[in-house]
C-alpha cells in the first residue's frame, strides 16, 4: 500500500541522512556560503526526495486493487442487504450487462428496472460475498466470485462479477452473472 511505499521511503532518507552526519559534513553557519561537499549533500536528499516522489507516483500492486475490488463487492452487498437501492444502483456502470437466467439485461437503466424486484421485500430474497477477487496486472479490471445465500442461508448459486476502475478511483461492475447451485446444497452458518 502507499503507507508502506512512504514508510520504507522515509526509513532509506533517514538512513541516509545518518550516513551524511557520520562522514561530518560540515553545517554551515548563518550567512557563509556553501562547499562543494555541503552542496553533494544537498544533491543527495534531492535525489532521495526524488525517489519519494517516484515511489508514491507507482501503481497500486495487483494486491491492493483486489483488496479494494473487495470492499467494493461487500458494499455492495450491503447496500443490497440494507435495502438500499439508490446506493446499490450507484455501483454499476453505465453500459453493465447481467446475465439472468433467462435474458440479459443490456445497460444501468435495464439492470436497475429488473433488480428494482427485488428491493420490494423488506428483507433481502438473497446474499452474497466474495471469496475470490483478483485484479489484471494494470489494476484497472476486477473480478470477484463467491457463494449466494437464500434467506435462510442456503447456498443456492454463485455470482461472478467483472469490476472496471474509474477515473475517480472506485469500481463499477460491468458484467454480472451466476450460476445456480447443484441439488446439494450447503448452509452458510
Amino acid at each position: 500500500m502507499i503507507a508502506d511505499r512512504v514508510c520504507f521511503v522515509h526509513d532509506l532518507l533517514v538512513k541516509r541522512l545518518r550516513f551524511v552526519s557520520i562522514l561530518g559534513s560540515p553545517t554551515p553557519a548563518v550567512g557563509s556560503p556553501a562547499t562543494p561537499a555541503m552542496l553533494n549533500g544537498s544533491r543527495s536528499l534531492k535525489r532521495s526526495l526524488g525517489l519519494l516522489l517516484l515511489v508514491l507516483a507507482l501503481p497500486a500492486s495487483a494486491a491492493d486493487r483486489a483488496e479494494e475490488v473487495r470492499a467494493t463487492e461487500v458494499a455492495f452487498a450491503k447496500a443490497f442487504a440494507d435495502r438500499d437501492a439508490k446506493k446499490s444502483f450507484l455501483y454499476l456502470a453505465d453500459d453493465a450487462q447481467f446475465l439472468g437466467r433467462r435474458n440479459t439485461m443490456h445497460g444501468k437503466q435495464e439492470v436497475i428496472a429488473g433488480w428494482s424486484e427485488f428491493f420490494k421485500p423488506s428483507v433481502a430474497p438473497f446474499r452474497w460475498q466474495p471469496e475470490r477477487v483478483v485484479t489484471n496486472a494494470a489494476g484497472d479490471l476486477g473480478f470477484s466470485s463467491g457463494p449466494v445465500f437464500d434467506e435462510a442461508g442456503v447456498q443456492i448459486g454463485t455470482f461472478t462479477s467483472t469490476w472496471v476502475r474509474q477515473p475517480d478511483g472506485s469500481w463499477k461492475i460491468l458484467f454480472d452473472g451466476g450460476s445456480a447451485c447443484p441439488t446439494t446444497k450447503q448452509s452458510a452458518q
